[in-house]
């Protein structure tokens, strides 16, 4: 993995841990292990969950891509928009 790949509003999927199987939008970078994820729920901006990126992969969907657009240009994001975000993406999809 590239830690150029973790960048503030890149779409990840949880690895390890209880929330396995989840997706986030990375909210802010801590240093080049640790991240800040945010999903608009259960972990909203306020309260950013700590991770550290070996527990993350990278998805490739549009909808990460589209946000990373967003949150670079400074625009005041939301929860909801961050819900709605993570809502675009397919149910049942994988990555391989």
């Amino acid at each position: 993995m590239k830690e150029e790949e973790f960048v503030p509003g890149r779409l990840v999927c949880s690895k390890a841990g209880r929330d396995r199987g989840k997706y986030y939008l990375i909210w802010k970078v801590i240093n080049e292990t640790m991240v800040q994820i945010v999903n608009g729920k259960e972990r909203k901006i306020s309260g950013p969950k700590k991770k550290n990126i070996k527990h993350l992969k990278i998805c490739p969907f549009a909808a990460g891509e589209l946000f990373l657009i967003e949150i670079n240009a400074k625009r005041r994001v939301t929860d909801a928009d961050i819900r709605k975000k993570l809502s675009e993406i397919p149910a049942r999809q994988t990555d391989k």
